[in-house]
């Protein structure tokens, strides 16, 4: 969880003014003295990581999509050594999707009435 920008604001501004020091203002503010830092030299909220994925390569997973198109997840995490979920977070991050047929439960009904 992050912290509102107001709440940053007003930690900064009470260190910058010289009313607090860092360690005062972490006390007073329960906040770390590690996050109270990297505030001080960039008060932006970060909106991504930079992090590369680590557990699950781009490449690996591409290659095994177009290996194995109509493969369940677990089936590919079974495959790469993971976690479902890694898959389904990995799979989102690529943008890739199942692809659905709209037109076959249309014609189903059709067919039955």
């Amino acid at each position: 969880m992050t912290y509102s920008a107001d709440f940053r604001a007003q930690v900064i501004k009470s260190v910058k003014n010289k009313d607090m020091t860092i360690r005062e203002a972490c006390t007073f503010y329960n906040i770390s003295k590690t996050a109270l830092q990297r505030w001080l030299k960039n008060p932006t909220i970060k909106q991504t990581r930079d992090k590369p994925p680590s557990k699950i390569p781009n490449e690996a997973l591409l290659k095994d999509v177009e290996q194995y198109p109509d493969d369940y997840m677990y089936e590919r995490a079974l495959r790469l050594g993971c976690s479902k979920s890694g898959i389904e977070i990995a799979l989102k991050r690529l943008g890739i999707s199942q692809k659905k047929d709209i037109g076959t439960s249309k014609s189903l009904s059709d067919k039955k009435s």
